[in-house]
């Protein structure tokens, strides 16, 4: 697989395994199996997608990753050093006042001491509350982190535009924004990408086959019941944009263009991101070894003009989500809001 290079002397894999789906209470029909888990690790790192996206909120997700990067000590031809780990810190919504560098670096070992590494390759910030407007004070506690070695870059997640260029402006040397795009959410087209192209950041994007929602097994159903934490948010997405006929219709052309290409409608769904101008991968959630194969037909085909072109016509004649990438769910009362966790990092 080639891979792509997300700042000098800085390569990532274009489609990342995001381990969100692991985090404790995600899942609504029970457990998981863990050891399948390593097994999905495994044969993910054997096609080439070594580039994991976590954080330290998705309970369970750290434990899971660093007891892989421990297995490959002395029976792999990979170290746990060639997997790259993009981990975010989530300061909770009740310290973000009075939050200090200490809090950040004791956050910050405790993910360096779960993974077994002594460094995170990008650490990628987020803030719940922008009226509490220390942000940029406590991006710096990452640089002095980044100084000190435990971290080698630093990027952001679900910042909007205005906040973002307030992080550059402040010196932050920000290298990359994770953001949610699909063709349900293109907030982002919005302003965000075009900014993020003028300041060399590259985007890094998750929510592109929508929980699952955008793939066959929904093709034709009348009805149907979320059956993640994920999916409970991407129906309130369908619901505030496309509407069940407009996602309906905009199965049928997804299928026909996966049939075109002998691949799944998932598959086209985030080749049609990951060819957007300024995305430079997408994340794609690993629950299980079950879709590993299925994940790696994105790189059997590209879409040409005409398949971009027949998509966009399409989802341009109905409504984007009203504001900048992720300020609904940061909106009080917001049904985009109702799902989100603000305070787990301390009590994990």
């Amino acid at each position: 697989m080639n891979k792509i290079e997300l700042t000098p002397g800085y390569e990532i894999t274009p489609v990342l395994n995001g381990l969100w789906q692991l985090s404790r209470g995600h899942a609504l029909d029970g457990d998981l199996d863990q050891q399948d888990i390593q097994t999905a690790f495994n044969l993910l790192v054997e096609r080439g997608f070594t580039t994991f996206d976590l954080a330290d909120i998705y309970i369970g997700a750290e434990d899971a990753l660093g007891k892989f990067l421990r297995s490959l000590d002395g029976h792999s031809t990979l170290t746990k050093h060639d997997i790259q780990i993009h981990e975010k810190y989530v300061p909770d919504l009740d310290i973000l006042k009075t939050v200090t560098f200490e809090d950040t670096e004791r956050i910050i070992d405790r993910s360096l001491q779960k993974l077994g590494r002594d460094y995170i390759d990008l650490m990628q910030f987020h803030w719940w509350d922008y009226e509490i407007d220390n942000y940029v004070d406590v991006a710096y506690n990452l640089v002095k982190l980044q100084e000190k070695g435990k971290i080698r870059h630093i990027g952001v997640t679900n910042f909007d535009t205005k906040h973002l260029k307030h992080l550059v402006d402040g010196g932050i040397p920000v290298i990359s924004c994770q953001s949610q795009y699909s063709l349900f959410d293109r907030r982002p087209e919005k302003q965000l990408l075009e900014y993020c192209m003028s300041e060399d950041i590259q985007h890094i994007c998750y929510g592109t086959i929508a929980g699952g929602f955008l793939s066959e097994k929904y093709l034709g159903l009348d009805q149907f019941e979320p059956e993640t934490r994920s999916q409970v948010k991407y129906l309130q997405i369908i619901e505030e944009t496309l509407g069940y006929e407009g996602y309906q219709k905009l199965l049928v052309i997804l299928k026909e263009l996966a049939d075109k290409y002998q691949v799944s409608v998932a598959n086209v769904a985030s080749r049609y991101i990951l060819q957007q101008s300024g995305v430079a991968g997408v994340i794609i959630g690993t629950r299980s070894s079950r879709h590993v194969e299925s994940n790696a037909q994105i790189f059997n085909f590209e879409l040409t003009q005409g398949d971009l072109d027949q998509i966009a016509n399409f989802i341009n004649t109905y409504p984007m989500i009203e504001g900048d990438a992720y300020e609904a769910e940061r909106t009080p009362d917001s049904v985009f809001r109702s799902i989100i966790r603000m305070n787990e990092a301390e009590g994990k």
